[in-house]
């Protein structure tokens, strides 16, 4: 791996007495950057570290001495110094003076790609993930002169900062034989990436740092006319971009959907979830975890698939050991414990984006005024319930938001009785509240979250998911409840426990339940036949109706009375 930096060319811009003490200094090859803030001790950073190059604070005469010795600074506060990758970067007071400046080494490393030069090859778009500083720049350098150089390919590189192939008007060296299109203004990115497609033939366009949703969309536009793209964009894993509303669409979109009924009974979830768009920009995902260690998505569809529907994707991990040998590992994807009636908060266990503190609502009713495209993530927060989603197993005895259980539930417009019923029998880890300050969920009847603007805005800003239930019966309501502790069976459901569906819990009761029971788990599931109950009270086949519902059946009473009762349907 070959390492080229001009690092004379940068301290050269520096004070004379910082220059000498870098220009000595034992660590000046790993040097990252020099931060010079006005009235501050000038500081030199180096992978781990930091240290202070004087005892004498930076004046006005220091910084107008390196301001004077780089380029022009463009809107996004930038510079650079001619032919090399070094970047100035400047902090302005009110009045718009400079009054500090990180100045950052530019390195081309050549042969950082070794990773991924496979990928590269197959012609797919790759898209870039990382922290700050974890060399995404450098990387997406090293491709442009892969493919321009080695691979024979027409490559473009939109450089809105010069931060790829330097400053002035000749590249660098780096970038081998690729074209650099520079950008007046940072906010015209989206602008020249489409007159790079138009004008210039590429077969290849590098981009970095896509951050707002019309370079998404441009990206979108040269994508769709066959474009290979090679790009970076602000987040660190794949959930960030599916949770950013301006970048989602980079892996696809996201947009709310109903289901039919025997779809989601198959799917064994809510009539309305969320799903994937369209096919994403970019086939090809990078996350790149350290220097040395890239997360690779060889299919960005099926990840952010997996993704919304609650299950782990399963990527490549490729390491680099110090011998330069690439070696690919899969990750285990962890698989979420499915509970019964009868699990304690013992075996309970969140889900990832729920300990995180995200909410994921899914609206009752899909929006008919407006296309699903034109929905914001800030409009379907204002909906209702949430789907189970990713599973996170280091959150053993955590609630919804990471809190410790048990869960503060606040009930609005359900029937506290029937909710303690249900939590004292299933042994639940809740606790109900009347304080939504100290809630970590709210349970709600969906005409009452409708109608009642307050709650959801008070819920929002305490970041607070709302849990939505059509009526206030037994079974919605233990449903309801499972699916906050991510205990609710996608499967049918087992034995349900009599005592829930009773008043009294007299033995007439009880038989008449028992009756239901057997009806519906002996010929109803196994041999899809309906089936025909006793008479009953009127009292007695409501509770028989809620026990069917809990079996996800549907049922009716035919008769007059006293000869009234319950007809049980097969799904």
């Amino acid at each position: 791996m070959q390492i080229t930096d001009d690092l004379n060319k940068l301290l050269e811009i520096l004070p004379q007495e910082l220059r000498q003490i870098l220009e000595n200094h034992p660590s000046r090859n790993s040097l990252v950057e020099v931060v010079m803030d006005l009235g501050r001790r000038p500081e030199a950073r180096f992978p781990g570290k930091a240290e202070y190059l004087s005892d004498l604070p930076i004046s006005g005469e220091d910084l107008n001495y390196c301001i004077q010795r780089v380029g022009h600074f463009s809107g996004d506060n930038r510079a650079g110094i001619e032919q090399t990758l070094h970047r100035i970067s400047g902090i302005r007071n009110r009045s718009g003076e400079i009054i500090g400046l990180t100045c950052r080494v530019g390195r081309a490393v050549f042969g950082t790609i070794g990773m991924i030069r496979d990928l590269v090859e197959t012609g797919k778009s790759i898209l870039m993930l990382g922290r700050p500083g974890v060399g995404k720049t450098t990387a997406l350098r090293e491709i442009a002169r892969v493919l321009a150089d080695e691979l024979d390919k027409r490559v473009v590189i939109i450089d809105t900062s010069n931060e790829i192939a330097g400053d002035g008007d000749v590249p660098h060296p780096a970038i081998g034989r690729a074209r650099r299109m520079q950008v007046a203004r940072p906010e015209l990115q989206h602008q020249v990436m489409i007159e790079a497609v138009e004008n210039h033939m590429p077969e290849v366009i590098v981009i970095d740092e896509i951050g707002t949703e019309l370079e998404a969309l441009a990206a979108r536009t040269i994508a769709e006319r066959g474009v290979q793209l090679v790009g970076t964009a602000h987040g660190n894993q794949i959930e960030n971009l599916i949770k950013n509303p301006t970048l989602s669409d980079l892996v696809g979109g996201i947009q709310a959907v109903t289901l039919g009924d025997e779809e989601a009974r198959r799917r064994g979830s809510q009539k309305t979830v969320l799903e994937r768009k369209a096919p994403p920009t970019f086939e090809i995902a990078v996350e790149m975890l350290e220097r040395q260690r890239w997360v690779i998505h060889e299919n960005t569809a099926d990840t952010v698939d997996n993704l919304l529907r609650g299950r782990q994707p399963n990527p490549q991990v490729r390491t680099v050991s110090e011998t330069g040998e690439v070696k690919i590992t899969r990750e285990s994807p962890s698989t979420p414990t499915l509970g019964t009636t009868t699990i304690t908060g013992a075996n309970a266990r969140s889900s990832g984006w729920r300990a995180s503190g995200q909410m994921m609502p899914l609206p009752a009713k899909p929006e008919t005024e407006r296309s699903s495209e034109e929905k914001s993530f800030e409009q379907l927060l204002n909906a209702s319930f949430q789907q189970p989603m990713l599973f996170d197993s280091d959150a053993n005895k955590s609630g919804p938001n990471g809190e410790d259980l048990p869960l503060h539930v606040y009930p609005y417009g359900v029937s506290r009785h029937q909710l303690e019923q249900v939590v004292r029998l299933l042994n639940l880890p809740m606790v109900l509240t009347k304080d939504l300050d100290s809630a970590d969920a709210v349970l709600a009847l969906r005409s009452h979250v409708k109608n009642h603007s307050k709650l959801r805005h008070v819920a929002k800003a305490h970041h607070v998911p709302i849990h939505t239930i059509k009526d206030s019966t037994i079974p919605q309501i233990t449903h309801a409840l499972q699916r906050m502790l991510n205990i609710d069976d996608t499967g049918l459901p087992e034995s349900a426990d009599l005592r829930l569906f009773t008043q009294s819990g007299s033995e007439d009761e009880l038989e008449a339940l028992e009756e239901a029971r057997l009806a519906v788990e002996q010929i109803v599931i196994p041999k899809g036949q309906p089936v025909e109950l006793l008479p009953r009270a009127a009292t007695v086949r409501k509770m028989q109706h809620e026990l069917v519902e809990h079996y996800r059946l549907r049922s009716t009473s035919f008769g007059d009375e006293p000869n009234r009762r319950l007809r049980i349907y097969p799904a």
